[in-house]
């Protein structure tokens, strides 16, 4: 009975191990990896701190410090995906939700641009944030609400 279980749970297990390099969609990270915070249909929870993104993200897309910093916020961080999963998923979020606010000469994030802005350290990311912002303010274009002093 024994070598019969074994036999039967053994390649069930295998093909269950997270290396069998079973890739998800973007839109599947999203669900398992984002939306939690910023909810099923992007929008977010402003009132604790997490920004809206229908509308409002292609803005920081489209600024090169606003790439770095999109890669550098915690949801990103700590989402444990790779650097190729990173690309599709805030390619996914900004097609998905970014509207109006997406530059018209906007690149989609490569595996590699994820890989080497990741690189870039930024101790303080809420003010790097601030710092891009600024930045967008001065241009005129406007950006999610931000309650984090």
């Amino acid at each position: 009975m024994r070598l019969w279980l074994i036999s039967i749970l053994v390649p069930a297990l295998l093909f269950a191990a997270p290396g069998s390099a079973q890739e998800r969609s973007a839109h599947a990270n999203y669900i398992l990896r984002c939306a939690g915070c910023h909810g099923m249909t992007g929008a977010g929870a402003p009132d604790a701190g997490i920004p809206d993104f229908i509308g409002l993200v292609g803005a920081f897309a489209g600024l090169d410090e606003g790439r770095t910093y999109l890669m550098h916020v915690p949801g990103v961080v700590g989402s444990g995906l790779s650097d190729a999963e990173i690309a599709a998923v805030s390619n996914y979020v900004i097609e998905t939700w970014a509207g109006e606010s997406l530059p018209a000469d906007w690149q989609p994030f490569t595996e590699a641009e994820v890989t080497e802005r990741r690189a870039i350290d930024i101790p303080d990311v809420v003010a790097k944030r601030r710092e891009v912002v600024a930045v967008l303010d001065a241009m005129g274009i406007e950006t999610a609400a931000y309650p984090w002093p």
